[in-house]
């Protein structure tokens, strides 16, 4: 029953802290120079040399976790292989279920004679730009369209699912039952604005209640990622603080419209992103999974690893 999969994912994290990698897409973009149509990570998967740099990138993540001795959730790299997404690339929905099924096998392959509890995480994103979406979602069109890469990611042995950057609260209820559907646990990680409020005004408090009310508080946690933790920590305070357990922050202050128009990655400051993240540790000590986002690279992710680690 998924309930007691989300009871045993719960026992299975623990205490314990857990690292996540980083700002995968503008790492392979500004960082490796390797171009990436409609944002999207995937199609790195039909070469070999996209397969290379994919590893490259994830074994220095899977190293450091190692190094520190914290547990690692291992990310797919499916954030826009849903068959919309697929759609705009001259992709069919076979290709993209094989797509899906290609980066669980990759994650797999990744963690394979690693020691170290390594959780291999099913990654989804929104139907369409987080940041200027064409349209928002009911919760019954959320689940239609998220159904089938979900089941196709559970099917193929992601332990669990995390919906990143999502900035309305009907596709996160239509996420939450989809992945009741397929009986896997689910993360819900939404992005804020430079207020600390969603794209649509609302507050991350008011989204996450809605959310749970209308799902019988399936979701394991959730989590906020795509904005610096200076946009929302004020944020974190009363019943909220007992939901949320993984913050992937960017290294950048700027807003998501400055972000897009930007030429060049801004990288922030490893230290002072690594000491932001200590502060939240204090104000929601539930925190379990601790990575980055737009801007960050494994220099983030090491410095804030050794803000935890007993072996730093």
């Amino acid at each position: 029953m998924p309930l007691d999969q989300t009871s045993t994912l719960l026992t299975r994290f623990g205490d314990r802290l857990y690292l996540t990698d980083a700002g995968l897409e503008t790492s392979l973009i500004f960082l490796d120079s390797i171009d990436l149509p409609h944002f999207a990570s995937f199609p790195l998967l039909r070469t070999m040399d996209g397969r290379q740099a994919l590893e490259r990138y994830f074994n220095g993540f899977l190293d450091e976790a190692a190094a520190l001795d914290l547990g690692f959730v291992l990310d797919t790299v499916t954030w826009r292989a849903s068959h919309g997404w697929g759609a705009r690339m001259g992709l069919t929905a076979e290709d993209i279920d094989g797509a899906n099924r290609e980066a669980v096998a990759l994650a797999k392959a990744l963690r394979a004679d690693r020691a170290g509890d390594i959780v291999i995480n099913g990654v989804i994103g929104p139907h369409g730009d987080a940041y200027a979406p064409d349209e928002v979602l009911t919760p019954a069109e959320a689940e239609a369209y998220h159904q089938r890469q979900i089941s196709v990611l559970a099917e193929a042995g992601a332990e669990m699912i995390s919906a990143m950057t999502i900035s309305s609260t009907g596709e996160a209820i239509g996420i939450a039952n989809a992945a009741r559907k397929a009986g896997v646990p689910v993360v819900l990680s939404f992005t804020v604005e430079t207020d600390g409020r969603l794209m649509g005004g609302g507050s991350l408090a008011e989204a996450i209640t809605a959310t749970d009310d209308a799902t019988a508080g399936y979701p394991v946690w959730y989590g906020i990622n795509c904005a610096h933790p200076d946009h929302f920590a004020s944020e974190l305070a009363g019943d909220l603080i007992s939901r949320i357990g993984s913050v992937r922050a960017n290294a950048s202050r700027k807003s998501h419209a400055e972000l897009d128009e930007s030429t060049e990655l801004d990288a922030g400051d490893p230290t002072e992103l690594a000491q932001d993240y200590q502060r939240l540790k204090q104000l929601v000590p539930g925190l379990r999974v601790l990575g980055g986002c737009c801007g960050t690279d494994l220099r983030h992710v090491a410095a804030i690893g050794r803000r935890f680690s007993h072996r730093h």
